[in-house]
């Protein structure tokens, strides 16, 4: 848990930034999410010394980060407003217990693990190298691929200008760094107390 947690605090990427053949703290200095007030955050000294180790903590930040802000919306959202299901005043980690009690719950949570499990096959197949062609120490990343880059953008949000895409690189990871740390507070919070934090 301090791993993920140190590790999130501590990178950030941008592909015009990486530079090849270097790792460590010098690269983690150069990437996006390095910002005010603390700079690089790494009071533990958990950034690692290779270059495909460090994207693949910059990938599994950008991943968990995204994850987090989703399940920060939806707690919140979860918490008064359920119309498909008679859950209201339960605590928001008692859902799910309660969804799946019915046939509808069930179907509904086979739908989602359905499409959960199809957008991380094409995550798997978009950035990661087949593990039949693996070389060793050469990282699980293809080579070329900037870590969190899917694809997926169908409002056409990605700014062109470099500047500011370097600024959304940053408010996305400041944002994803403080949903992971809310849904764990939020978390916390309902099984101490066993109510509704909201």
């Amino acid at each position: 848990m301090s791993l993920a947690l140190a590790s999130s605090f501590s990178l950030a990427l941008a592909p015009n930034m990486v530079v090849p053949g270097s790792g460590g703290r010098a690269l983690a200095e150069k990437m996006p999410g390095v910002t005010a007030p603390f700079g690089l955050f790494d009071p533990l000294g958990l950034t690692p010394d290779s270059e495909a180790e460090l994207l693949e903590y910059r990938e599994a930040e950008l991943t968990h980060g995204r994850v987090a802000m989703v399940g920060a919306l939806g707690y919140l959202t979860q918490s008064h407003f359920t119309p498909m299901f008679d859950i209201y005043n339960q605590p928001v980690i008692r859902h799910l217990d309660i969804v799946l009690m019915s046939s509808l719950g069930r179907g509904a949570g086979a739908t989602l693990l359905a499409a959960i499990m199809l957008s991380e096959i094409h995550r798997a197949r978009t950035g990661w190298t087949d593990p039949d062609e693996l070389v060793p120490g050469s990282g699980r990343l293809q080579a070329g691929y900037v870590p969190g880059t899917l694809g997926f953008d169908p409002l056409g949000m990605k700014p062109k200008d470099e500047a500011a895409f370097k600024s959304m690189q940053n408010k996305e990871l400041n944002n994803g760094r403080l949903a992971m740390i809310a849904i764990a507070g939020m978390t916390a919070q309902e099984l101490v107390t066993g109510q509704q934090a909201f």
